[in-house]
């Protein structure tokens, strides 16, 4: 593997991606969800979370989120576009994310 590719690696996942939904996807469908570059695909995600956690991936699904147009005051502004990637992880693998809760 290439320098430049392990790079581009490095910055395809963003950050985990937390909410109800996402949390039920964990317990219930073995799968782990991240914001992910826009640009970015299927085979790439799918490598990136195998080379960062170490562990086995058996499918990824993509989800491209269209930002929602909000007010600020008395101006109008839309959130920014994202793309999420729900990844399913093989059986008997598991991600912990650990860090500090407020």
């Amino acid at each position: 593997m290439s320098q430049v590719s392990k790079e581009r690696m490095m910055s395809i996942l963003l950050a985990p991606h937390v909410s109800e939904k996402t949390a039920r996807a964990t317990q219930d469908g073995n799968q782990i969800v991240f914001r992910v570059r826009r640009d970015a695909s299927k085979p790439e995600i799918k490598a990136a979370v195998e080379m960062m956690f170490e562990v086995k991936v058996s499918g990824v699904n993509v989800v491209n989120a269209i930002g929602k147009q909000k007010r600020f005051g008395q101006r109008l502004g839309w959130r920014s576009d994202f793309k999420k990637a729900y990844v399913r992880l093989a059986p008997g693998q598991t991600i912990e994310f650990t860090g500090t809760e407020a």
